[in-house]
């Protein structure tokens, strides 16, 4: 088959049939579409001529370029590659799966990086509730800490999503659907832009059922979000890195702290495995140290 057939294939079917979102989607687009060009540069045009050596020297040269790319970076690309190549063999268009000996690198691990109380409450402190922007960007911000959302789950939500009390309908992953509890704060946060601010922010813009939106009235942006907490940590004079993960990590890390069950958290976050959520249990040895310290008797 083709290339770019084949790649056309592959992305209708990780859109419609496993339902990954726009940020997965692109990311497999941008990778594939610079394999495929690689690929045609080097006079393959159709699927059946892909060999395990022609892949082995592709990622040969990725891993070789300079500057060289991160291992996580290689390590997406090898498994945009391997999924590629499986969907073509599973789907009878390729005989073989000629990635089938492809190993990722193995990435080191990091510890994600989580914000201390104080710094989350001058966070959240620091849009104006005088503005309406601000009292939208508190609400927005006061619902990633209370639930642990990622920002691509915060944006998509809708106003009836809301519709449960002290509970919020979350869509994670492959369009996997959680319940999260919504804590009194970030709920009277949401109330207060509900009833204050989205009427007339909606009133700018096409009829839309998305709970946050826009200063036109269209559905809050991936990139907006981002300036929002980027503003609120330069607002908060807070120094260390702050990305849209960061509240996520902070939500998971303090309640770890406060001795939630590691697999309570697992079910919060929406992680399909409970190894994906002890990473975190790792950022909270200061407080195993305070523990053993007041709790042992020879700790001393």
């Amino acid at each position: 088959m083709l290339l770019p057939r084949a790649l056309d294939l592959y992305l209708r079917h990780v859109t419609i049939e496993r339902g990954l979102s726009e940020h997965t989607i692109a990311a497999y687009r941008r990778d594939l579409g610079g394999y495929l060009e690689w690929l045609a540069a080097d006079g393959i045009v159709d699927t059946a001529e892909i060999t395990p050596a022609v892949i082995g020297r592709f990622i040969t040269e990725r891993s070789s370029a300079e500057p060289p790319p991160a291992s996580t970076s290689l390590a997406r690309l090898q498994s945009s590659v391997r999924g590629w190549h499986r969907f073509l063999a599973r789907e009878g268009v390729e005989v073989d799966d000629p990635s089938g000996r492809l190993r990722p690198p193995k990435a080191p691990r990091r510890l994600p990086k989580a914000l201390t109380i104080d710094q989350v409450e001058r966070l959240l402190a620091a849009p104006s509730p005088e503005d309406p922007v601000g009292i939208r960007d508190r609400a927005l911000l006061e619902l990633l800490y209370a639930t642990g959302a990622r920002v691509s789950e915060a944006i998509g939500l809708d106003v009836d999503d809301l519709a449960h009390g002290d509970v919020l309908r979350l869509r994670g992953k492959g369009s996997k659907e959680r319940i999260v509890p919504i804590g009194s704060y970030a709920r009277d946060a949401v109330d207060a832009y509900l009833t204050r601010v989205r009427p007339g922010l909606a009133a700018k813009g096409r009829a839309s059922a998305r709970l946050f939106l826009g200063a036109r009235g269209a559905p809050l942006s991936r990139q907006t979000a981002w300036l929002i907490i980027r503003a609120a940590a330069e607002s908060a004079q807070i120094t260390s890195e702050v990305s849209p993960h960061t509240l996520r990590h902070s939500f998971a890390t303090h309640l770890l702290q406060g001795g939630a069950d590691v697999r309570v958290v697992q079910e919060l976050l929406g992680h399909a495995s409970v190894a994906t959520t002890q990473i975190y249990t790792h950022v909270s040895v200061d407080t195993l140290r305070d523990i053993y310290a007041t709790s042992h008797p020879r700790a001393r």
